[in-house]
């Protein structure tokens, strides 16, 4: 088979082909190649053959975007089995067969009916088949073929990544490499030149240039300002063709900004300066504030104001705003028109970001002088002292000067000032204060142990302005004099025994002055000189403001008396000396022999206790009552005609019992012991009386209620067996109690009743150790003993 192809750019190539259609249709199936046969020789054995292709096959080739009115030729299958007569029938499969690609079937010549994109799709594969138009059998075995789509340039250079934006440093040298762009073509990069790109600067020069070939954009001059020009807009140009005439072209844009370095220094607009502060600026305020202008921005315009030199560097004092880049001037001490009206200030302002490589361009620092006028502000009186402390004794009259404020007036005028007090408080109303002079005088009399200070204000103003004052504070203490005598410390309770042995310290006694320690700090005691001399008692001065009161006997009686009074002379150390007398209530009591108190007398004792008039008549009241309760008992118990006290013969106890687990009241029953004494006497069995019975009592006539021949022991049990098996009893237990001794019980009763009639020999001496708690038991039973013994 041979395979014809006319789809030849190149003039050689259309040479070729042309020769060689010319060749194939003058000499027809002259490129032959027999089929794999074997050829059965009568009267010969079967010989093979060595097989032969019987196809030639070739690449194809098609242009793209045809655009001709007639279906594109590509080329032409043939088999040498095809002599010309018809009778070999060519069949095409594959990609496009049919639609893209059809094939005459006897001729075999294959023609493209679209026009193709070889962006979309460079090649394509298909199959061809010979087959007996007659058998349809195969007369070739299917071969494979491809039919490449040849390229055209029909794609224009393109930039995927632009519009760019980009930065370089101004001040770069030049060459600088700013960035890289790159074109792509969709041509084919490996037929001709239809996808070689070259670039171009259309717009930028002479600041910017690009390298034709790898598309890098470089600086083109030496140090780009910044401040003289920022933002740049480049066109770059891609073309393919390497640039040729006819090729396609197409462009972006470079947005370059050059970034800012420290290459300006700081520059003040002025090199003099002049600020007017008033003198009654406040301390730390701002008064003013100055600017250098630095044509960089970002941390590169930042800077630092000082005060490197000049006469009121130590009155004021420079900031730096962050924000706006000034110099805050700040006042540090207060200003005085009177004593300088001027300052002046030397005022330096430097950047803090330093760029090394442009210090030739500097200094980057500048200095101004900065002349500051002080302005005069009429001001409120000064006083002479920022506060006033003054004395004076509590017992001046009124009208006593205690001392005095001065305030001038700061300004030049020098106007008169009046003194005046701000009566807000009550302290204030206590002094009064000259206008003219400022002596402040007192209004009140003071007492020292009240009130030992006092602050008060006092104000000035100019006579001419009264607007403006001023205010100091004043304290005044106020000295003491000896005005109050000493008294006792406390109330003392004094106590001593009957037992008390001569020279013996029953108290020790202190006194207090509510004067200060100069007319208070030494007490001397003494008893009063104008009574004869006390044979009970003595006092002695400790010299510590101290006294300790002494016996002057033996022994004291409570019967005799039980109470004495010794008069205490107290007198203070100051001038002059002031004293009084007091009074001390000595008690006696019955002590132990260490010395305890055990009782007092009644009287003493609820003297002690601090017992009050109207508790005394409350107590009183209460027994009264007690004896109208206790007398009316006894008249309703005569009314019902029964005796009070009942005879040892025919004592009764009610035993009264009581069970947790019952239902209160309802188990609550008295029993008459008699009946177990005696239970003859019982006349008939006693049921609850708090329920009413269901049950008949039994028959005195029957034989088991018998209680002439019954003892205590069946008794017992006859009612425990009628309080189980009484319906009419709460649904609980309900316990009863028989105190029975039994009849040959050795130990004698029990009982308390008759335990009044017999003298007990215990010794209730023991009760005098158990406390105070235990003193009135203890005297009780100490007085019943010795009633006994007596």
């Amino acid at each position: 088979m041979r395979i014809t192809s006319t789809s030849c750019i190149c003039p050689v190539l259309v040479c070729l082909c042309f020769v060689q259609r010319c060749y194939g249709a003058a000499h027809h199936g002259s490129i032959k190649v027999t089929r794999n046969q074997t050829k059965h020789i009568e009267g010969e054995t079967e010989v093979h053959h060595r097989p032969k292709r019987g196809w030639v096959w070739n690449q194809f080739f098609v242009l793209e975007e045809h655009m001709g009115p007639d279906p594109q030729y590509v080329g032409k299958l043939h088999s040498n089995s095809d002599k010309g007569d018809g009778s070999v029938k060519y069949i095409l499969t594959g990609e496009g067969a049919g639609t893209i690609f059809i094939i005459d079937d006897t001729t075999g010549d294959i023609h493209s009916t679209k026009s193709l994109d070889r962006e979309q799709k460079t090649h394509y594969v298909l199959h061809a088949q010979a087959i007996d138009r007659r058998t349809n059998k195969p007369l070739e075995p299917e071969s494979e073929f491809i039919i490449k789509v040849q390229d055209i340039n029909d794609n224009a250079p393109k930039f995927t990544d632009g519009p760019y934006i980009v930065t370089v440093p101004e001040m770069s040298e030049m060459g600088t490499s700013v960035l890289q762009v790159t074109a792509t073509d969709a041509d084919d990069p490996t037929y001709g030149n239809s996808a070689r790109v070259v670039y171009s600067i259309l717009q930028g020069q002479p600041y910017f240039s690009v390298d034709p070939k790898t598309g890098v954009i470089r600086t083109a001059l030496h140090n780009m300002d910044r401040e003289a020009r920022e933002h740049y807009s480049v066109v770059i140009q891609a073309k393919d063709m390497a640039g040729q005439v006819g090729g396609l072209s197409g462009s972006t844009t470079v947005n370059i900004t050059l970034t800012d370095v420290n290459d300006n220094p700081p520059r003040f607009p002025q090199k003099h300066y002049q600020l007017y502060v008033p003198e009654s600026a406040q301390v730390g305020s701002a008064v003013g504030k100055i600017k250098a202008n630095d044509a960089d921005t970002g941390s590169n315009a930042d800077m630092k104001y000082t005060i490197i030199n000049g006469d009121g560097s130590g009155v004021f004092s420079i900031s730096t705003d962050k924000e706006t880049r000034e110099g805050i001037l700040s006042l540090r001490k207060p200003l005085n028109y009177e004593k300088k009206k001027s300052y002046t200030l030397n005022i330096e302002g430097a950047n803090t970001h330093l760029d090394f490589r442009f210090s030739h361009l500097g200094p980057f620092k500048d200095v101004t002088m900065l002349k500051i006028i002080v302005g005069d502000v009429d001001e409120p009186p000064l006083f002479t002292m920022p506060s006033y402390v003054m004395e004076v004794y509590e017992n001046a009259k009124i009208g006593t000067a205690v001392g005095t404020v001065t305030a001038q007036d700061p300004d030049t005028a020098n106007s008169l000032v009046r003194y005046f007090i701000d009566h807000n408080t009550e302290e204030d109303r206590y002094f009064t204060i000259d206008a003219s002079t400022g002596t402040i005088k007192t209004a009140k009399i003071f007492d020292r142990e009240e009130t030992p200070w006092y602050n008060i204000t006092v104000a000035a103003s100019e006579r001419d302005n009264p607007g403006l004052v001023s205010h100091v504070p004043v304290g005044v203490r106020i000295l003491d004099v000896n005005d109050n005598p000493p008294e006792l410390a406390r109330e003392y309770d004094v106590v001593v025994c009957e037992n008390a042995r001569p020279g013996q310290v029953i108290q020790t006694i202190t006194a207090t002055d509510k004067d200060n320690t100069a007319n208070g700090a030494r007490f001397h005691f003494s008893l009063d000189e104008g009574l004869s001399l006390n044979p009970n008692f003595t006092l002695r001065d400790n010299e510590d403001n101290t006294a300790s009161i002494l016996t002057r006997r033996r022994r004291y009686s409570r019967t005799t008396q039980d109470i004495y009074y010794l008069p205490v002379l107290i007198s203070d150390g100051g001038v002059p000396p002031l004293s009084s007398s007091s009074t001390l209530t000595i008690r006696v009591c019955a002590c132990e022999r260490d010395g305890r108190v055990r009782t007092c007398h009644a009287e003493a004792f609820l003297s002690s206790a601090g017992l009050s008039t109207g508790a005394l008549i409350a107590i009183l009241l209460c027994v009264v009552i007690l004896l109208a309760i206790v007398v009316l008992f006894i008249t309703l118990r005569r009314s019902k005609k029964e005796p009070l006290i009942i005879s040892e013969e025919d004592v009764r106890e009610n035993v009264v019992t009581y069970d947790d687990e019952g239902g209160g009241e309802e188990d609550t029953e008295a029993f008459d012991i008699t009946a177990l004494r005696n239970p003859s006497a019982a006349e008939e069995l006693k049921y609850r009386r708090d329920v009413r019975p269901e049950m008949k009592p039994p028959s005195r006539n029957h034989p088991s209620s018998s209680l002439d021949s019954i003892d205590v022991q069946e008794f017992i049990k006859q009612r425990l067996a009628e309080a189980d098996l009484d319906p009419s009893v709460p649904p609980y237990d309900s316990l009863q109690t028989y105190a029975y001794e039994g009849q040959r019980s050795e130990a004698g009763s029990i009982s308390s009743l008759d335990s009044a009639t017999t003298h007990s020999d215990q010794d209730y001496n023991y009760l005098g150790d158990w406390g105070p708690e235990f003193k009135k038991l203890a005297e009780l039973y100490g007085e019943i003993e010795s009633e006994r013994t007596t």
